[in-house]
């Protein structure tokens, strides 16, 4: 066993060891985000638990000192997040240690994760790849203008009937099917469909997340398709707070977000391991949905 995977390390002077995300209270897991100065509240973080797999360094007296999960979409692909180490143990090589615990439970899937600043490092010693930023859009928002819809275009409420739909627009976009997951995103979001010929072209969900609202994910074939459908919730959410992570940094859309109040606060970057997770600039096909907003920077 390497000195990545070993099951248990010292740090100052306390023995650490692994175990299982699940069997650790989510009020540590919430200690342990706001350590970082992450936003997730224990709902988000049991939310995340419920769609993937994650482990821990737990010491000797019970401090949750660190963490990371993965979530498999299936047996060719899994994305990488919720990779915290608590500043006692950032000094002692636990960014590794937990990430080849990861590592060797996605064996043989190709990997995409979306690192800090602070961990790209960690991720490019692993042989990650740098694909796009991701630029994290928040802040108090602002009613936004009314906007003319796109030709041909109706607004409605997502219902629960358009769960089949939904799920293949964002496998087109995501490259693989996310159906469990945008069933349960459905469950606890308000969503905005746009629908063109009796076809359903974009959508959004809006979830409480963090210190407010997050918008995604949002998938559409235009700029013009994703203001549509983020539009309302903009302006039901005019004056609390408000995110969209998204890879959008200049165009149309990216305008509208900073009208709307949602400046970009900080940025990630998309990484990969294995083959490429995004699709290559100049393999964008025309009317091809797309994903103007992450679910999270763990999901993707």
């Amino acid at each position: 066993m390497s000195a990545l995977t070993s099951e248990s390390r010292l740090v100052d002077s306390f023995e650490t060891r692994i175990t299982g995300i699940d069997s650790v209270d989510l009020d540590k897991l919430h200690t342990l985000s706001m350590s970082v100065a992450w936003p997730h509240r224990r709902e988000d973080w049991q939310f995340l638990r419920e769609f993937g797999q994650g482990i821990a360094a737990i010491d000797e007296i019970g401090r949750i000192l660190g963490s990371a999960m993965w979530f498999p979409y299936d047996d060719r692909f899994a994305t990488i997040g919720m990779v915290i180490t608590s500043p006692r143990l950032q000094a002692n090589g636990a960014g590794q240690w937990l990430m080849g615990h990861a590592l060797d439970q996605v064996a043989g899937r190709n990997l995409g994760l979306n690192a800090t600043r602070a961990a790209r490092r960690l991720y490019l010693s692993l042989n990650f790849v740098r694909e796009a930023p991701v630029f994290q859009c928040q802040g108090e928002a602002i009613a936004p203008p009314d906007v003319e819809l796109p030709a041909g275009a109706a607004i409605r409420p997502v219902e629960a009937e358009d769960l089949e739909a939904i799920a293949e627009l964002d496998r087109v976009a995501f490259g693989t099917d996310r159906t469990p997951l945008l069933a349960r995103l459905m469950t606890n979001s308000k969503g905005v469909l746009l629908v063109r010929g009796g076809r359903i072209e974009a959508f959004s969900l809006c979830r409480r997340f963090g210190r407010g609202h997050v918008v995604g994910p949002v998938v559409a074939v235009s700029d013009a398709d994703a203001i549509a459908v983020v539009h309302p919730h903009a302006l039901e959410h005019a004056g609390s707070f408000l995110r969209l992570d998204t890879r959008e940094k200049v165009g149309i859309f990216a305008d509208f977000l900073s009208r709307c109040g949602l400046a970009v606060f900080d940025f990630v970057t998309t990484m990969s391991l294995g083959d490429p997770w995004l699709p290559s600039p100049g393999g964008q096909v025309g009317h091809r949905p797309k994903t103007y907003a992450l679910v999270s920077q763990a999901l993707g």
